[in-house]
């Protein structure tokens, strides 16, 4: 092997720190997104065993795993390891050395598991073995294989070794085949035809365009002056006929190739060793993308030509040394080495900014390709990110132009519909991606001719159509339709799960979630939404498990760390206040700006008695929330029950002048203008307004008789009391009064003006407003929570992992077994009064 010296070394990391330094103010863009950013492999809470299952992008090996599943550039240095390894494996005499073969075998494996071809470094060493280390060439070769074949001679020892030490390789090398295929359960990767059209197309189109890109490839690394993200779809036409013109350039590549191929190993020499080892390099790397032997999920890929350029770069290193060893050329060859290393040095750094964010990425592309409705599509969805929804609807619009067929673009077309609110037109285009979809053939695994992210089109539709509510049922059957064309499809579950709660079939929502949950278990969202299927079904000891096993897969799942508060919180167990005060504050940590997490956490201390803090949580709560009804309203109730009602009446007044309707604030109100303020008139509004909107309100109607009795109108009051004892006719408390204020209009003599004394009304008031108890204006916080997978595929579907969060500023009408006592303690005080009173009329 050459040596190289420090130096030159030096001066190889200098130029390609030159070449790509800009590189590194680019961000994530195409395949980073799917491969890195949403790769649940990455996590810290994956099992490390979870990287020898799943491909690049997280996928489990044995469902989408294809050629491109790992990284070129990580493979190519083990690549180069295993080979350099292998060189050193002849000793003295031509004796084997094992510990380099060994440690060979094993750089294979890892190279293998960086990318696919990684194996064909095999090949690489069984060449350099024959040809450049044992030093045959074919001919010689052939007539020692013939002599020993007519037993005219035996194999020599030096032959021996050298078959000895490709048995152990290529047995190793089969080990790691049969591992391979035992991880993929002997499944060959399944592609559509919009990845690689050629592969699907008949006889002779698609050995032709298969031959057609050998030329294809070999051009980009001679003149790689346009390049493209990406080459699927409709980038290169396919080759239909023997006359196509492109067909010459099949022939003349193979004629270049032959004429190398020939060279190499018929001469000896250190020039044909050198073409020879170049050649290896160049083919075979290149075989397993090469769609010649099996097909792959692209047309053209660059990536998969890191390691043949090695080969290429060895051919051209070797040509111009040859010409600069010319006296005559010597200058020539230095001025065109210098002007390729400026030229490709400068469209690095050109094509670098091009990788800048997917925006430029995609639109360079479609200056080397308009007609691959993918790039069309990508451009649109790197608007569709900025949330430039015009302008991305223009290039969805244009990929369904470029590949009328194209399920994913009309898909597209569909959800930019939707996000611009044009429904009808959301729904035409998802109807007629629906419409491509393949037609049922007996005995065909839809799995196998389906796209996983074409199958979200009845998703899609289905989310647009169940908004109404007279449509429920046709998004019901286009879930189920998505689930007999793929079982597995876990999305429709979830989807339908969320139908059927809406439908009010919890029970059916829970099988869907089951189902959902025997596909992936590690799904903290599966979990939470199981929980909320518990709620509905009136169960909450299951659905305070199913939130813990949300958070014990996710801690800091945010929508499972509130609801399960509020269930300890509305249990009435004060032994889950703690547990409830912890997640509430974990949650208000997520969601600082979220009004209700403080809310809840000031019920929480309310329930505590902890008024100081309640009022604290509060006052965050509305200062975050203007308007905040429950807790504006609690703030109030709080101020009344610990002695501060004119602290109350500005918080009041703040609720009534956003909810001016808000029944039990002007009932509060109305009790504190009377016995605090002694503003009857201004109480006997409020208990009006009350009237005025609901007639038939009883604490609304007593009150406003108990206005009367202290306005000593007591004709008025009773006539009050006497319809709202027909509102209540089993409230005691309400015949009790009327019984009294009948009494005293008795017990006036004739022409007596029917009045009570004003320090005898006073009295009555003990029982004329039934405090609000502090749950009073608790909210009922439910919501459901939707995962959506769909991130693989660029040119499909694009949709971020979100949450749907539908908590709502309900008041409860249920009260705890302690509400419900104090409740009781105070009737029995009013109970008491009521009799002092009596006993002070009867003394009259």
């Amino acid at each position: 092997m050459a040596y190289v010296s420090p130096k030159e070394i030096a001066l190889i990391v200098g130029v390609v720190a030159a070449c790509y330094w800009n590189s590194l103010f680019c961000g994530f863009v195409f395949d980073d997104v799917s491969a890195i950013l949403d790769n649940k492999d990455l996590h810290p809470s994956t099992p490390l065993k979870n990287l020898f299952l799943n491909d690049f992008w997280g996928t489990p090996m044995s469902e989408v795993t294809g050629v491109v599943g790992r990284a070129e550039l990580l493979s190519s240095i083990f690549f180069l390891a295993a080979f350099l390894s292998y060189t050193r494996s002849r000793g003295p005499e031509n004796t084997i050395v094992w510990t380099p073969i060994a440690l060979t075998v094993f750089l294979v494996a890892v190279a293998t598991l960086c990318k696919e071809q990684g194996i064909t470094v095999v090949g690489i060493c069984c060449v350099y073995e024959v040809f450049i280390a044992q030093g045959y060439t074919l001919p010689i070769l052939w007539d020692t294989v013939l002599q020993i074949l007519r037993g005219k001679g035996s194999i020599p020892y030096c032959m021996l070794q050298m078959l000895l030490k490709l048995i152990v390789l290529m047995f190793s090398t089969l080990l790691l085949v049969v591992i391979r295929v035992q991880v993929i359960q002997s499944q060959l990767p399944v592609f559509t035809r919009f990845d690689n059209p050629a592969a699907v197309s008949p006889f002779p189109t698609r050995q032709l365009t298969f031959n057609y890109l050998l030329p294809v490839n070999a051009w980009l690394l001679l003149n790689p002056s346009e390049l493209c993200c990406d080459w699927t779809m409709g980038t290169i036409p396919l080759v239909e006929s023997l006359l196509d013109m492109r067909n010459l350039a099949t022939m003349t590549f193979f004629c270049f190739l032959g004429t190398l191929l020939v060279f190499s190993l018929r001469y000896p020499g250190d020039s044909s060793k050198t073409v020879l080892m170049a050649l290896c390099l160049i083919v075979l790397p290149f075989i397993p993308a090469s769609n010649l032997f099996f097909p792959v999920g692209f047309v053209v890929a660059e990536r998969v030509l890191y390691v043949p350029s090695m080969g290429f770069c060895m051919l051209v290193a070797h040509g111009w040394k040859k010409l600069s060893n010319n006296s005559v050329l010597r200058k020539l060859s230095w001025i065109c080495l210098s002007l390729v290393l400026l030229i490709h040095a400068l469209k690095t750094l050109h094509r670098n900014w091009d990788w800048e964010s997917e925006y430029t990425l995609f639109m360079s592309a479609l200056k080397v390709n308009r007609n691959n409705a993918k790039l069309w599509n990508n451009v649109g969805h790197a608007l569709e990110n900025e949330k430039n929804f015009e302008r991305a609807l223009r290039f969805f619009i244009q990929a369904t132009q470029v590949q009328p067929d194209d399920i994913g673009a009309h898909m597209n077309v569909g959800r930019t519909y939707k996000n611009l609110n044009r429904t009808k037109e959301a729904e035409e285009s998802y109807l007629l991606a629906k419409s491509l979809m393949p037609q049922i053939i007996p005995g065909k695994k839809y799995a196998a001719r389906v796209a996983p992210n074409h199958l979200n089109v009845y998703i899609n539709l289905a989310n647009l159509i169940r908004a109404n509510d007279s449509r429920l049922e046709e998004a019901d059957q286009l879930y189920r339709q998505a689930i007999s064309m793929r079982p597995d499809f876990k999305q429709a579950y979830i989807s339908r799960g969320e139908l059927l709660l809406k439908m009010n079939k919890p029970l059916q929502a829970k099988e869907a979630y089951l189902r959902a949950l025997e596909l992936d278990r590690t799904n903290a969202d599966l979990w939470y939404n199981l929980a909320i299927v518990y709620i509905e079904l009136k169960d909450p000891t299951e659905a305070l498990k199913n939130f813990n096993r949300a958070l014990e897969l996710n801690p800091n799942h945010k929508l499972a760390l509130f609801n399960s508060a509020l269930l300890m919180q509305e249990s009435g167990d004060a032994r889950l206040r703690p547990e409830a005060r912890k997640r509430l504050l974990d949650y208000v940590k997520e969601e600082p700006q979220d009004a209700n997490g403080y809310f809840n956490l000031g019920m929480l201390a309310m329930d505590d008695k902890k008024d100081a803090e309640a009022e604290t949580w509060m006052k965050k709560a509305i200062k975050l929330q203007a308007g905040f009804r429950s807790a504006l309203f609690n703030l109030a109730l709080l101020y009344s029950q610990t002695a501060k009602e004119l602290k109350a009446l500005p918080v009041l007044e703040e609720l009534l002048r956003y909810y001016p309707d808000h029944a039990k604030g002007l009932i509060l109100k109305g009790d504190i203008l009377m016995n605090q303020k002694k503003d009857i008139q201004g109480a006997k509004q409020c208990f009006e307004k009350i009237l005025k909107m609901d007639p038939n309100n009883v604490q609304g109607k007593h009150n406003l008789c108990v206005v009367y009795f202290e306005e000593k109108d007591l004709l008025k009051a009773e006539k009050c009391l006497v319809e709202t004892l027909a509102l209540a006719p089993h409230e005691e408390y309400i015949q009790r009064h009327l019984s009294i204020v009948r009494s005293k209009i008795v017990s006036l003599g004739p022409g007596e003006v029917p009045v009570i004394p004003a320090e005898k009304a006073r009295a009555v008031e003990g029982e004329k407003i039934p405090l609000e108890n502090s749950k009073g204006g608790k909210n009922e916080q439910k919501s459901t929570r939707t995962t959506n997978s769909n991130h693989n595929n660029k040119g499909q579907t694009k949709s971020k992992k979100n949450v749907e969060k539908n908590t709502t500023d309900k008041e409860t009408k249920k009260k705890s077994t302690k509400e419900i006592k104090d409740i009781e303690k105070k009737r029995v005080a009013a109970l008491k009064r009521l009799e002092e009173i009596e006993r002070i009329l009867n003394g009259d």
